[in-house]
């Protein structure tokens, strides 16, 4: 039976169930997975999506007959694979998810031993090419490995935990949105520990996703939250995606966190505690990030953006924490991986010390750096991406100063903006961000659109 791969992508495998996400694909994946990462444990789960139990039993099945041992540790999120991988000192881990994706898609996320990210350069184009061989006697079994049922949760639970001082935590009132995804059981036992208020939204997992799809950058999801907080008096509000791998952060007023801001506050976070560490930012929006990192004595390293860049960059360079605009962030007391339920904890442990409201805290940080968020447009083609990316290199770069760590980066003295391609998509991404000038970063994101949108 020949197999889709269509839903190989940058990151990860996701497509729609059964046409490109199936039963066939995951078992083959399973078998050719040992023997390409040298794996003979290898830790399996899956998000609340209908189809998960149906592709985890057969990607099991697949790595047992590779003579693979699986650690099943059921329903979870994204990073308790990654925690169970690196708790237990397994070969790999797979993680079945679609993320964010609507209800009918699936796929797959992986790592392998020391929780390495498995991404195109590093493996995963190995998979894709070893699953499309039909002339391999996929019916021939090598060996049979045992499948253990592993509880890694309250492990885990103890590991986030071990992040925040829980004795100096303030009774704050938070709104929590897990959007009835996986992360609902996190909540309910991380509740047990805290101080906190917790006001649920959509917390029963549910793969129908009878609100929505967990999703907090759409507007929709956005207005749950924030209406939540504003109607219960709230000193802030958390949402979260399906595998909860990101979490997103609402003020006291409902007003959304832009992720620039955040990952500043977790550098703070981590600063306080750890002065002269390293923090690693990307190249969209960073002014924020740069001035609390250079107050606070630590030392920032830029990298591209993408999951599988940051997490090298972070263990090569041993930094305590990096982050990214669209909300993943990088804890290397988590083996240099990425964590939805970290970032919350820290930033209302950061609330905690101060008299000041969310809102207050981020007018100082707006009204100091302030930034456009991320602006997309959508051009003919890829390569109109990277026909608009030369001209406007070469309309601003002789004036400014160029970066090309991601897309290209022009930095002038009071500001500066940062211009991406989509890799899969025709879309051009601007980001713009001034030194304490809304007007002038307004005007400068006006005068690039214009360029684009011409």
């Amino acid at each position: 039976m020949a197999v889709n791969t269509s839903g190989f992508g940058a990151y990860d495998i996701r497509g729609i169930y059964p046409e490109s996400i199936n039963q066939e694909l995951a078992y083959r994946v399973g078998r050719v997975f040992p023997e390409l990462f040298s794996a003979k444990k290898v830790a399996v789960g899956h998000d609340i999506r209908l189809t998960g139990p149906t592709i985890c039993d057969a990607l099991t099945r697949g790595l047992t007959e590779a003579g693979c041992d699986v650690y099943d540790i059921g329903q979870c999120g994204t990073e308790m694979i990654y925690f169970a991988t690196g708790f237990k000192e397994l070969d790999g881990g797979i993680m079945v998810t679609a993320s964010h994706n609507p209800k009918e898609y699936n796929g797959m996320k992986f790592v392998r031993k020391n929780v390495i990210p498995i991404a195109p350069k590093t493996g995963l184009l190995d998979i894709k090419a070893a699953v499309e061989v039909e002339d391999r006697d996929w019916s021939f079994r090598k060996a049979t490995g045992t499948i253990y049922r592993l509880d890694i949760f309250h492990d885990y639970i103890k590991r986030l935990l071990s992040y925040i001082d829980v004795k100096n935590l303030k009774p704050l009132k938070v709104v929590i949105n897990t959007g009835n995804g996986s992360a609902g059981p996190v909540i309910n036992e991380l509740e047990k520990f805290l101080p906190f208020d917790i006001i649920k939204i959509y917390n029963n997992t549910n793969g129908f996703f009878p609100n929505g799809v967990p999703n907090p950058l759409l507007q929709d999801s956005r207005a749950v939250t924030a209406n939540a907080v504003i109607e219960n008096g709230a000193d802030c509000g958390i949402a979260f995606d399906g595998d909860f791998d990101r979490c997103f952060l609402f003020d006291e007023k409902g007003g959304f966190i832009e992720g620039c801001y955040l990952i500043g506050f977790l550098a703070e976070a981590f600063l306080k505690k750890n002065p002269g560490e390293k923090i690693i930012y990307e190249p969209r929006a960073y002014l924020s990030t740069l001035e609390i990192v250079e107050r606070l004595g630590g030392k920032a390293i830029i990298c591209r953006s993408g999951h599988s860049y940051m997490k090298d960059v972070l263990r090569r360079e041993n930094a305590i924490y990096g982050g990214e605009m669209a909300s993943h962030h990088y804890f290397r007391d988590f083996y240099y991986c990425d964590s939805g339920m970290i970032p919350w904890l820290l930033v209302l442990e950061l609330l905690s010390q101060t008299d000041k409201t969310l809102s207050q805290i981020m007018a100082d940080r707006i009204a100091q750096f302030p930034v456009s968020g991320e602006i997309n447009t959508k051009v003919s083609g890829v390569e109109k991406v990277q026909e608009l990316m030369a001209k406007i290199e070469g309309l601003y770069g002789k004036s400014g100063v160029v970066d090309k760590t991601d897309g290209v980066s022009v930095n002038f003295e009071n500001w500066r903006f940062n211009l991406r391609g989509s890799q899969t998509e025709p879309y051009i991404r601007l980001n713009v961000e001034s030194r304490g000038d809304r007007q002038l970063m307004e005007t400068k994101r006006d005068e690039l659109l214009a360029i684009i949108r011409s």
